[in-house]
């Protein structure tokens, strides 16, 4: 007859922890305390990828950032949107989110409005990559608001390029 024993999750910590190992958790797994999350990612632009700045189709790859607040407004100037590779964009500018408000963070070349919640990465290349990616999303100071890793053939089951994580 076999005894099974069961490790507390604090014992087994503890005892990943003794031997010098690291735990690893799916970067998603943390729920960081941030009023401002990524509600969703248009990672592969409809059609065929064109960087060109006139013609091209990089304003349609965009990543959405929700204000999850129920009071908070909140101003975007200083948060920083990273992929796995270390490209990032800063928002250099005020952009104010309301409760509930949310903002789509474009490719391109355009006028960022925050009547029409829009804001451009003044830049015609292509951020997210179409197989897999992770997206960062940090506060001002650095500390990280939301992050999300995707693979196409594992969170996009319908195949348009788009996935939504917060609803």
């Amino acid at each position: 007859m076999r005894i099974r024993r069961t490790l507390t999750a604090a014992a087994t910590t503890a005892a990943v922890t003794a031997l010098g190992l690291a735990l690893a958790a799916p970067a998603q797994a943390a729920e960081y305390s941030s009023a401002l999350k990524i509600k969703g990612v248009q990672y592969d632009a409809p059609g065929r990828d064109s960087n060109k700045c006139s013609g091209g189709n990089t304003k349609n790859e965009y990543l959405t950032i929700k204000n999850y607040s129920k009071t908070a407004t909140v101003n975007l100037k200083g948060y920083k949107v990273k992929d796995a590779a270390g490209n990032s964009f800063t928002f250099t500018k005020n952009h104010t989110l309301q409760p509930g408000d949310q903002v789509s963070l474009r490719g391109g070349r355009g006028t960022d409005s925050d009547a029409g919640n829009v804001a451009y990465r003044q830049n015609c290349n292509f951020i997210w990559n179409n197989d897999k990616d992770t997206i960062y999303l940090y506060k001002p100071g650095g500390a990280r608001a939301d992050v999300h890793s995707y693979t196409k053939s594992a969170n996009d089951k319908d195949g348009n390029g788009y996935i939504t994580y917060h609803g």
